[in-house]
């Protein structure tokens, strides 16, 4: 295709799919309510799960990426639950991602801890750590849980062996105890919001006791800080099945596979990516002329979409 000339109030723009002209005020409008949320991805297992469930949510624009630049630059992060905790952050250690996840927060970005996602926000964790890996020696440690190591950093203490996690939160987490239940804990079980819950986004419009699905053996030790518990689970023992702190978010079940109530909770977290982004501020009238302009285009091939300025909408719109 080749660039023409076209009035102020558009785009020119020369590339080889049909093009969306949007002025500045419908690509403002659109970008908000895109919102582009990035799926973490850390080699470990398929992400298309999570991927659809918040499509089925609302997301506009959701991808997984190793790249740490597009984490860094995401409107919203998840990181999912796959894998074992000492071989995800040791590999997030060595890609860049941990450190990339860890200034995304630090920036305000929404971000979603799914299962394993919400385990690697504490400090640290015993689960699958290498008994001949390097480890630090307790007597050269800050305190029992690694303060001041980095992400990925195996080392002793309490008796065992454990490896640094992202340190976002305070606490550990440990293996479910199996001698009175079966580990692991598969399955539908209920959720309790606690009082930190009740003014958590996350699960806004969640009810008591609902149910939700779990496959994990690994959960939140006691040690967790009571403040940033929005829910616990009670098998075994009773643990932090959601937690909230500002705008991190972890949730033990994995809501991607928990019908409709894990939909709702996808659902409020793209609400509050899009609320960050600034899609509650928007001009409706310019976001309702953007998406059928869009959607008129759309239904013969992706399209690309640019504002008057010359500065894209964020990605491909795919039909």
């Amino acid at each position: 295709m080749t660039a023409s000339n076209v009035a102020d109030t558009t785009a020119t723009i020369s590339c080889t799919v049909p093009v969306v002209n949007l002025s500045d005020a419908e690509a403002a409008a659109w970008r908000a309510w895109c919102a582009p949320i990035v799926v973490v991805d850390y080699h470990k297992g398929n992400l298309s799960s999570v991927i659809q469930g918040l499509s089925h949510a609302g997301a506009v624009e959701v991808s997984s990426s190793d790249d740490v630049d597009a984490i860094r630059g995401a409107a919203g992060v998840v990181l999912p639950g796959v894998g074992s905790f000492y071989d995800a952050i040791d590999f997030m250690a060595q890609s860049g991602e941990a450190a990339a996840v860890a200034d995304a927060i630090a920036a305000g970005v929404p971000f979603l801890g799914i299962c394993l996602g919400q385990q690697l926000l504490f400090e640290r964790g015993d689960e699958g750590v290498p008994a001949d890996a390097p480890c630090v020696s307790e007597a050269e440690l800050a305190d029992a849980y690694g303060s001041g190591l980095t992400p990925g950093t195996v080392f002793e203490a309490e008796g065992k062996r454990w490896v640094r996690g992202l340190g976002i939160l305070k606490g550990s987490c440990v293996r479910l105890d199996g001698s009175r239940l079966k580990v692991p804990h598969v399955g539908w079980d209920q959720v309790h919001p606690t009082a930190v819950g009740a003014s958590c986004p996350l699960i806004e419009g969640f009810p008591e006791g609902a149910n939700m699905y779990f496959t994990h053996s690994y959960a939140l030790d006691d040690d967790v800080d009571p403040a940033v518990v929005a829910a616990r689970t009670h098998y075994t023992r009773s643990f932090a099945s959601i937690v909230a702190c500002g705008n991190v978010f972890g949730c033990q079940f994995h809501p991607e596979k928990s019908s409709g109530r894990g939909l709702d909770i996808l659902r409020n977290f793209v609400r509050t990516v899009r609320a960050r982004a600034g899609a509650d501020d928007v001009d409706q009238d310019a976001l309702a002329a953007a998406q059928a302009k869009i959607e008129a285009a759309a239904d013969a091939a992706p399209v690309a979409v640019c504002g008057a300025s010359g500065s894209a909408a964020p990605g491909e719109v795919r039909a």
